[in-house]
């Protein structure tokens, strides 16, 4: 599966060919280059490293800026690998832009949620809370209530839905529609909303 790395620029909205008003996702997609080349002989897959955005020398790790330097690149701010064809010809330090998508495509879109810190379970269960303020009860309202029976089994099961961290977590949502493609600002806008706050990294997959 052949894809592109990009960031989070925010949302806005466009008027489609009807004058409708849509709702578009702007990332800023490339270009990416590529840093290896995984081959099936050497590592057992076909496959492309891609690396995006600039960071500075004094930030990366020694290691990491010697496999660089050995390629004669300079460092990349993420790296991130990507299935390509076998009979697909690149090689290290090629660039790849939006010309792999096209308008009216449906793609694939992965990225980091929000983290919305430590929640409670009204909002992150959606549970409805217990009672009401009657009979003197003034500190329960949203309090989850009983977590399991007390003699058997004696324990809490695997899974309760409890307080705790929401958010945060790798999300992939199909089917989002190229609504447009700016090439020579790198810009592609799509169709709803994309998982992630704003400056967060987002991988453009093909279906």
């Amino acid at each position: 599966m052949s894809g592109l790395l990009g960031q989070k620029i925010g949302m806005t909205s466009v008027y489609n060919e009807h004058g409708d008003l849509v709702p578009v996702s702007v990332i800023k997609a490339g270009p990416c280059k590529v840093v290896s080349v995984r081959t099936k002989d050497k590592d057992g897959y076909f496959a492309l490293q891609l690396g995006f955005g600039e960071k500075k020398e004094k930030r990366t790790s020694k290691p990491i800026l010697g496999q660089f330097k050995k390629k004669e690149l300079s460092p990349s701010l993420v790296l991130k690998e990507f299935k390509f064809p076998p009979e697909s010809e690149f090689k290290v330090g090629d660039e790849l832009n939006l010309s792999m998508f096209s308008e009216g495509e449906k793609i694939k879109v992965r990225s980091r949620s929000k983290g919305k810190g430590f929640q409670g379970v009204m909002r992150r269960h959606g549970f409805g809370g217990v009672g009401g303020t009657t009979h003197g009860q003034s500190d329960r309202l949203r309090a989850p209530g009983s977590i399991g029976a007390s003699s058997y089994p004696s324990r809490v099961f695997k899974g309760q839905r409890m307080a705790g961290r929401k958010g945060f977590e790798n999300v992939t949502i199909s089917n989002l529609k190229i609504h447009k493609i700016i090439p020579e600002q790198n810009l592609i806008l799509i169709r709803g909303a994309v998982p992630g706050a704003i400056n967060s990294i987002v991988e453009l997959l093909k279906r």
